[in-house]
């Protein structure tokens, strides 16, 4: 056998090991099924199509995860809280939001490593964007 040299291997980006843009619009388009028949979370997205909130939230997933830079290209710096600060963003949205995203981790059936680090980074997004008490 054949040691290949360390410089010549490329690590992949966790973007690369869970499959890349597929992936992550698979977990983001059934995330937003369940955004859209959710009393507490559908308000605070004002557009009539879920669509443009979708795309926004896939490249960014994407770019954040070692992906294209799509997102920054479009739309500049995340600036995550501040994009959240007009919406009263409490621990009953919090919680929604996680329950919706668990359902859409699940489904993509992971490995578990991946599925555990996916969900430590959604569940720490989840509580950075909480604004107010309640």
């Amino acid at each position: 056998m054949t040691e290949i040299p360390r410089d010549t291997l490329q690590e992949q980006t966790f973007y690369e090991q869970v499959g890349g843009e597929e992936t992550f619009r698979r977990l983001v388009h059934r995330f937003y099924q369940g955004v859209a028949e959710d009393p507490l979370l559908r308000p605070m997205y004002p557009e009539e199509d879920l669509g443009p909130a979708e795309e926004r939230f896939t490249l960014f997933l994407m770019q954040y995860w070692g992906g294209p830079r799509t997102y920054s290209d479009g739309r500049g710096h995340p600036r995550l809280r501040m994009r959240h600060a007009p919406f009263r963003v409490d621990r009953a949205a919090h919680d929604a939001w996680l329950g919706h995203m668990r359902v859409a981790l699940d489904e993509l059936g992971l490995p578990a490593e991946q599925e555990q680090q996916l969900w430590n980074y959604l569940t720490y997004a989840a509580a950075s964007m909480v604004n107010t008490e309640g």
